[in-house]
């Protein structure tokens, strides 16, 4: 039997494997099972673990292990940028006009890996990033924790936060095993460098698997294991949501009319207000085919507050504002210390399970209600010319083009597509079934039960 250390990173972490059967399972696969956490420990005070927790003191970075740090990622998406829109379009954020030492140094590493670009360079960053870290107090904090709990096998539930750098060098000095998770389906065809090199990668799907092997060459395929995601086995577990009446009668809805559920993205998706006053305005003017309820959750990573005027000026919107808390202030990545209640879990299984359709900007929201089979519509109108926010550009993402090409959704680029779209699921002329069938297959390699099983014993024989 061997010791696991789970390392928590953020709010979505706690909530795909603290909220879900991980735990437990990890429990009944490992002699012990030990929390490391990037969140504060009260968060944990009303689950019932039955393992020990400890809460990680804050790292920051200094300015030679960000600029390390830096020329890997800004490297990574220099290498793989030409043919893929979505890391090219991140390497462009990634530039900076800033007049200060990391602004200066932002401009010389995207001119230097201009023409030095390669797997090996990224290699060598990450190796000059992990030595910043030889002298660091945090660090011997984290060395002498690991050694204290004897652990044989430490799991990173996030792959990317520069914050867990420093405990992936303290377990790679104590050769401890390390895996990673892959958060997303956007990370990899998307984004930046991962923190670190890890020994195993747990992947949702082939899909994913192919992936990792393509933007990191100096991955092996018997590096990774295939297990799905705990970020929809909630939805199959009988202890999270409400039946329809309670729903219902929660959300104070006329059980008479078909529910629309528009989600929103945070700030950055600078169109989402404009779709819902649109949205709104189709009820008002009676421009769909049958009344509706219509409810519409927020950002869990922003509070609502840029919703206010539709607050006020739509009162039968029903409002589900996501009951994720602040655990501490001041962090580098303050979203990441939002975390979520049981009660939010349940609204938002109950949403998804027993509302009609499903509405948002391209969000992996989409995938969620996929699971429980309901039409989706994603508007984007936004282009380069039209003095929109420029949303369209995302459909190039790769993860994103492959939704296009599933047919599974309707993405809708005006008001009358909108409207249509949405009249045609009122109107139960739904036609997409099968495509998203297909497209969970696509990117989830596994049945949703046991899916913490599945991942545990995954650990346990690496």
């Amino acid at each position: 039997m061997k010791n696991l250390g789970v390392v928590i990173t953020d709010g979505v972490g706690f909530r795909n494997f603290i909220l879900s059967d991980f735990i437990q399972e990890a429990k009944t696969n490992f002699e012990e099972v030990i929390i490391f956490s990037c969140l504060p420990k009260t968060v944990y005070k009303d689950l019932d673990l039955n393992c020990r927790i400890i809460e990680l003191e804050v790292f920051e970075e200094s300015f030679y292990t960000w600029f390390f740090r830096k020329a890997k990622e800004v490297t990574h998406l220099q290498l793989h940028a030409k043919g893929n829109f979505g890391i090219a379009d991140n390497l462009n954020i990634t530039k900076s006009k800033a007049r200060n030492p990391r602004g200066y140094a932002t401009r010389f590493i995207h001119q230097y890996s201009k023409l030095f670009h390669s797997e090996n360079w990224i290699l060598q960053y990450n190796k000059w990033q992990q030595k910043t870290f030889r002298s660091n107090g945090i660090t011997k904090q984290y060395t002498a924790l690991l050694k204290e709990n004897k652990i044989d096998t430490l799991f990173f539930t996030h792959q990317r936060p520069p914050f867990i750098a420093p405990l992936l060098y303290a377990a790679e000095t104590l050769n401890i095993k390390t895996s990673a998770f892959i958060f997303s389906w956007d990370n990899l065809a998307s984004k930046g460098r991962m923190a670190g090199n890890f020994d195993f990668y747990l992947v949702w799907s082939n899909l994913m698997k192919q992936e990792l092997l393509t933007f990191y060459q100096s991955v092996n395929e018997n590096q990774i294991a295939v297990v799905g995601t705990p970020q929809f086995e909630p939805y199959v577990l009988n202890k999270y949501g409400y039946n329809k009446d309670s729903f219902q009668n929660k959300f104070r809805l006329d059980p008479d009319k078909p529910t629309i559920f528009f989600t929103c993205n945070d700030a950055s998706s600078e169109n989402d207000p404009s779709y819902l006053e649109l949205l709104a305005e189709f009820i008002v003017q009676k421009k769909l085919v049958k009344d509706v309820n219509l409810i519409v959750r927020t950002s869990p990573a922003e509070e609502p507050t840029r919703f206010e005027n539709y607050i006020k000026k739509y009162p039968f919107i029903t409002w589900n504002f996501p009951d994720w808390n602040i655990s501490r202030e001041g962090h580098q990545e303050a979203w990441t210390q939002r975390v979520p209640s049981v009660a939010d879990l349940n609204d938002l299984k109950s949403l998804l399970q027993h509302c009609d359709l499903s509405v948002n900007v391209l969000s992996t929201i989409t995938l969620d209600a996929f699971i429980f089979d309901k039409p989706v519509i994603n508007p984007v109108f936004g282009n380069e010319t039209n003095g929109w926010f420029d949303d369209q550009k995302f459909l190039k993402y790769e993860h994103l083009s492959k939704l296009v090409d599933s047919d599974s959704t309707d993405i809708v680029k005006n008001e009358k597509e909108y409207l249509e779209a949405i009249n045609r699921v009122l109107n139960h002329m739904d036609t997409k079934k099968e495509q998203r069938a297909k497209f969970i297959e696509l990117q989830i390699g596994g049945s949703l039960q046991g899916t913490s099983e599945r991942i545990a014993k995954t650990l346990f024989h690496l």
